[in-house]
């Protein structure tokens, strides 16, 4: 599985490892165009949490807990099938999720060209990664407590 920004040394290490790491789950930040908080416009957050869903669907991956920021994304995935492409699934979720975002009014870019993905190692967990993540809205000031901020949730277990 090719990793975006990555020489064939890492994918090659990645190769040797990838056995020990079961389930593979990646660790996902996208940010918007010029870090704009497009993503609280009128139903833009939403919008992108359907493309989510439909996208992982289709391109063989489940995305787990997620977080919607003004200006970013944050979301947990892990291939479902053997041919689950990350670069693949990336790109097709920010294009469609622009798309739909111009149908709710959206005007030019929504998203940075680059993403950040992180594969969570063996000594790493999931939840307490997520613990950290969705305390992002409390620490921006957008809610007091993390179960306030709508725009987060989980589509599939992971």
């Amino acid at each position: 599985m090719p990793i975006p920004g990555r020489g064939r040394r890492y994918l090659k290490r990645l190769e040797r490892i990838r056995p020990h790491l079961s389930p593979l789950i990646y660790f996902i930040t996208i940010c918007t165009i010029k870090r704009q908080p497009l993503l609280m416009q009128e139903g833009i957050a939403g919008a992108v949490i359907g493309t989510l869903t439909e996208v992982a669907g289709s391109r063989g991956w489940m995305v787990g807990r997620f977080v919607v920021m003004p200006d970013h994304v944050h979301f947990f995935c892990s291939p479902h099938t053997e041919d689950a492409d990350l670069t693949d699934f990336i790109r097709d979720f920010k294009s469609l999720s622009t798309v739909n975002a111009w149908k709710l009014g959206l005007k030019g870019k929504l998203w940075q060209r680059q993403f950040f993905d992180h594969l969570l190692r063996s000594d790493e967990s999931y939840g307490a990664k997520w613990e950290y993540v969705r305390f992002n809205p409390v620490r921006r000031g957008l809610c007091a407590s993390p179960e306030e901020w709508k725009y987060q949730g989980e589509i599939s277990p992971l």
